[in-house]
C-alpha cells in the first residue's frame, strides 16, 4: 500500500514568490509535480493519522507568513 500527501497551493500576489514557497516546501521533503497538485510527500513506511496531523502541521509552520492558501490530501493506493 503507497501513502502519499498531495498539496495544492494558491498563491497571492502580494505574497511570497513561487521559488521560495517551493524551497520552503521541498526543505520539509514535499517535491514538486506537474498535474492536479503542485507536490507530494511520498511516505516511507505506512503512517497513522497523527503522523498525517504532524505533517500538517509541518507543512503549516513552513508557509505561515508566506501569504498562501493550500490543501492537502492524502491518499492510499
Amino acid at each position: 500500500m503507497d501513502l502519499k500527501t498531495y498539496l495544492m497551493i494558491w498563491f497571492n500576489s502580494e505574497g511570497a514568490e513561487p521559488k521560495k514557497v517551493v524551497d520552503r516546501l521541498e526543505s520539509i521533503g514535499f517535491k514538486p509535480m506537474r498535474g492536479p497538485y503542485d507536490h507530494v510527500y511520498e511516505w516511507t513506511k505506512d503512517a497513522d493519522l497523527d503522523k498525517i496531523l504532524q505533517l500538517g502541521d509541518i507543512v503549516h509552520n513552513a508557509l505561515k507568513g508566506l501569504k498562501v492558501l493550500y490543501k492537502l490530501e492524502t491518499i492510499e493506493s
